[in-house]
């Protein structure tokens, strides 16, 4: 198992998220209650990126069509999206938010 650096954790505050690549695979990673949570950075619904996604209840909203996914599951919570998001495991060390490299 290895891990990827994703940033400072200072970087991220509350219901924002930020973007890392994870071996050419955009994730975005967001502090939602206090918890560090990854997701893929593309929404299921027609593969548009999250980058702008605003993040409310520990959910993020896609800015194009408004489907909402559950940050700690992925699971789609609202059409048009159907399938959920990919999820990562993440740690903190050291101060730096680690992601798990899929294998």
């Amino acid at each position: 198992m290895s891990w990827i650096d994703a940033g400072a954790v200072a970087a991220l505050e509350e219901q924002t998220s930020i973007g890392a690549d994870l071996d050419g695979e955009p994730v975005r990673v967001v502090r939602c209650d206090g918890e560090i949570l990854a997701v893929a950075d593309v929404c299921t619904h027609d593969g548009a990126p999250l980058d702008d996604a605003e993040v409310e209840a520990c959910q993020i909203i896609c800015p194009r069509h408004g489907a909402r996914f559950c940050l700690r599951t992925g699971e789609a919570l609202t059409p048009p999206a159907y399938e959920p998001l990919r999820t990562y495991a993440v740690r903190i060390d050291a101060g730096r938010i680690l992601i798990e490299r899929p294998d």
